[in-house]
């Protein structure tokens, strides 16, 4: 079996990839380019277009990888490093430095419940466990270091990579219903609040005005604490981190 392509050219029907990036953005009435809190040479850093809650951001490849697990060595430490930022905005904007990290990692085409099939990860700023959630249904995690997911990946098999407290662990991810995580996460979540899951496919939440509130309070929450909190450029990070206000003068919300 030939191994996976690690990295491709951007898929023309890819809602994560030019010229579709920010599609969705655009149905709901919602900023697009503009949306773009932070971004180097391989990452965009969003609010989610369905959060589950206030700060629910995705982490997106610029360019075409199927899932974290065709990262290399250099791009999964950039991916870790992205983790730690997000840690501090949550710091700022909300008072926790937890970041709850959530990825289905599909092995072939909408693999692990996955919807779809371009690198991102979920994070959100909560200690809720979707762990316990998970463990009820099935068996234990395994951690999930980067060999273990590259591994998965070279293989053809899916995965669910979860991160609490700065501590992955990954579960089979064949057969897993789609979106199989954010239900998990909504969960999770409804236990700390003491209320029910309620909605939490993300197509039944697209657009609708609490929906879009969120969104909005999110990124008005992230740029101020972006801006309270620029870190310097890292070494070797090739175009480095620009937060908002520190944006490339060719970004346009009017181009999709």
């Amino acid at each position: 079996m030939a191994e996976p392509a690690m990295r491709t050219a951007p898929e023309a029907d890819c809602v994560f990839c030019p010229p579709l990036r920010f599609r969705f953005n655009a149905m709901a009435d919602l900023p697009r380019e503009g949306s773009v809190l932070a971004e180097d040479d391989v990452f965009l850093l969003m609010p989610d277009l369905a959060p589950l809650a206030d700060g629910h951001l995705l982490l997106v490849t610029t360019a075409h990888y199927q899932c974290a697990g065709a990262f290399d060595a250099a791009l999964w430490g950039r991916a870790l490093l992205w983790r730690q930022r997000v840690s501090q905005l949550y710091a700022a904007a909300y008072g926790t430095a937890d970041v709850l990290v959530l990825e289905h990692g599909p092995g072939s085409a909408q693999g692990g419940g996955a919807c779809i099939d371009h690198a991102h990860w979920h994070l959100l700023p909560t200690a809720a466990s979707v762990r316990a959630v998970l463990e009820k249904q099935g068996p234990a995690g395994r951690p999930a270091t980067h060999r273990a997911l590259r591994a998965c990946f070279r293989a053809r098999r899916s995965y669910l990579l979860v991160d609490e407290r700065n501590e992955p662990v990954m579960y089979p991810g064949d057969g897993a219903p789609r979106q199989y995580l954010r239900w998990a996460a909504a969960v999770a979540l409804s236990r700390r609040r003491g209320t029910s899951p309620g909605v939490w496919r993300w197509q039944e939440m697209f657009g609708l005005p609490e929906s879009k509130a969120r969104f909005l309070r999110t990124l008005d929450a992230m740029r101020k604490a972006a801006a309270a909190t620029r870190p310097p450029v890292p070494e070797g990070g090739g175009r480095g981190h620009r937060m908002p206000g520190r944006r490339s003068p060719h970004r346009d919300d009017s181009h999709q």
